[in-house]
């Protein structure tokens, strides 16, 4: 999108948003085991927030892994204006799957791991709080990514990740995550060392690459700490796609050096390019004892499946309440790049 169309975008989707958002009825999705929510009463504590905002929340527990789309259906069609995702990214993917194309808006409480989402809006990390603020936001409808992944598709809003970064989260541990949090993660990104990575064929509009790392972002957050794809935004309707190359581990310290200094643009081995369609396949020459190896996929921070996938932008596919603070934060971003 020229920058011209990007800055206008952005003008008349904040102007078309503004105004009074109402709810009567809610139901607050929860994850039982979601690592923020072990605190019962910050829940109840934002049922009453909701109250003396006029809306009548409802406390609903997921009823296992795959099941919150589902129930986000089903609470819709049972008459709730509103619908709350209160737990991590995981959660909230879920969620957001049953509400394609719906115009009841999809709201944010934070309890989980890294929640991205969260810190890519600028909302507060105490779930009492952003209670608080929820009818200060702002009915929005943005694109979602929807990722092919055989015969199953699965809406993202994001980012999906293949190579290294999913190779981590398959060989995350559970338990460790439970106890550590996002520490985890770091403590697999560290078995990862001296591990050989393997190369895989990316297109991105139709343009070929090759790498060990594909990063398909709608936000400019990764992991709750880093920005990598520092051009996403959630109110553009494309992808920022980041590739790293490199078939040992160790290259990586490069690359996060790139990120941490906000350098990927122009590091050695990192490709940034902006689209809206992104395949990824493994390589022919990708094999191991005569046999090809996985490359797994990550979708919004949980384990998707494993390569060829294929990646495309679902414009106005969920009505998700904003921040204005974060509308505004998105023009400025725009009129900036309007500058370069």
């Amino acid at each position: 999108m020229p920058v011209d169309d990007f800055r206008s975008y952005f003008a008349s989707r904040t102007m078309r948003n503004l105004g009074t958002f109402h709810a009567k009825r809610a139901a607050i999705l929860y994850n039982p085991v979601a690592r923020g929510l072990r605190r019962r009463n910050a829940l109840e504590t934002a049922v009453r927030a909701l109250a003396a905002q006029g809306i009548d929340a409802r406390l609903i527990p997921t009823a296992g892994p795959g099941s919150a789309s589902e129930q986000a259906r089903e609470q819709i069609e049972a008459g709730c204006d509103l619908i709350i995702a209160a737990g991590g990214d995981g959660t909230i993917n879920e969620v957001a799957n049953g509400m394609l194309h719906s115009l009841v808006p999809l709201a944010i409480l934070p309890g989980g791991t890294a929640n991205v989402l969260a810190r890519e809006m600028g909302l507060s990390l105490q779930i009492e709080k952003a209670a608080t603020q929820i009818t200060q936001f702002v009915p929005t409808r943005i694109a979602a990514g929807v990722l092919r992944l055989g015969t199953s598709q699965r809406v993202f809003l994001c980012m999906a990740g293949a190579g290294l970064d999913a190779e981590i989260v398959y060989r995350l541990n559970l338990d460790l995550k439970a106890a550590l949090g996002k520490v985890a993660y770091y403590v697999g990104g560290f078995r990862q060392v001296f591990r050989p990575l393997r190369e895989f064929e990316v297109w991105v509009d139709g343009k070929r690459f090759e790498a060990s790392f594909a990063l398909v972002s709608r936000v400019r957050n990764y992991g709750g700490d880093l920005e990598i794809a520092r051009g996403a935004s959630l109110l553009r309707n494309d992808f920022e796609v980041v590739l790293f190359r490199g078939t040992h581990s160790l290259r990586y310290l490069r690359h996060l050096a790139a990120v941490l200094l906000g350098r990927v643009h122009d590091a050695p081995g990192c490709t940034v390019l902006r689209g809206r369609s992104v395949k990824c396949a493994p390589s022919m020459s990708s094999t191991l004892e005569g046999r090809q190896n996985r490359i797994y996929v990550q979708v919004d921070g949980e384990l998707a499946g494993q390569l060829p996938i294929t990646a495309e932008v679902l414009p106005e596919a969920v009505t998700l309440l904003v921040p204005q603070h974060y509308l505004i934060r998105e023009q400025r971003f725009a009129a900036a790049a309007a500058t370069v």
